[in-house]
């Protein structure tokens, strides 16, 4: 576990996510929420084109359940996929419910195949006064979301959180973790092109 960890540059991606736990949350929890958000998530366990569709992604992750909890991180519970709560008489449906058992709350992830919207923060904040009437226990704690995007403009998504009251993170994912490496080093490793005319003279040579 240490190694994959390491591998997958942990350190440097956790409690990096864009939030407003430090206004909506006692400290304590505030702290502890803010340490499980990752930015970026890695999901390199995936196999989707640059033109992927949300439910594409969100079908991965199920796929890759077990993968994608240990990415998420200690504590998480998976409750259900497009989990459904009934609001004056309509059904909506939140991508994925977890269950947090340090946190003891629920864990509302809304998944966007897309650059982060502010609208999203508007969605986020819906699903989260529902859930806390809905499914909340009197011993919970308040829901938290975090909203996963293909990317997202800091400023903007600090904007879209200030003034909203209900806890919300927001964290970009990465399929390949090789796109984000160093220049220098990414310079240094071969390309498809260069791999196969390698390979090409080889088997001429033989």
């Amino acid at each position: 576990m240490l190694d994959t960890w390491i591998k997958s540059n942990l350190y440097s991606r956790q409690g990096k996510a864009i939030n407003n736990f430090k206004k909506t949350l006692p400290d304590v929890q505030s702290d502890l929420a803010k340490q499980t958000l990752k930015d970026p998530y890695n999901f390199s366990f995936l196999s989707l084109d640059s033109k992927h569709r949300e439910r594409e992604l969100e079908q991965g992750l199920m796929d890759h359940i077990q993968k994608f909890l240990l990415e998420l991180g200690d504590g998480f519970a998976f409750v259900g996929r497009q989990y459904k709560v009934e609001v004056s008489g309509q059904d909506h449906f939140i991508d994925l419910l977890f269950y947090h058992l340090k946190l003891r709350c629920y864990f509302i992830c809304e998944i966007k195949a897309t650059e982060f919207d502010p609208h999203d923060a508007g969605q986020m904040n819906f699903y989260l006064s529902a859930v806390d009437d809905l499914l909340r226990h009197p011993d919970d704690n308040p829901s938290i979301g975090i909203i996963l995007c293909k990317s997202k403009d800091e400023i903007k998504a600090e904007y879209a959180l200030r003034r909203i009251s209900s806890p919300i993170g927001v964290s970009s994912y990465e399929k390949e973790i090789v796109k984000k490496l160093p220049k220098d080093l990414k310079a240094s490793l071969p390309t498809v092109e260069e791999i196969e005319r390698e390979l090409s003279n080889k088997e001429a040579n033989n």
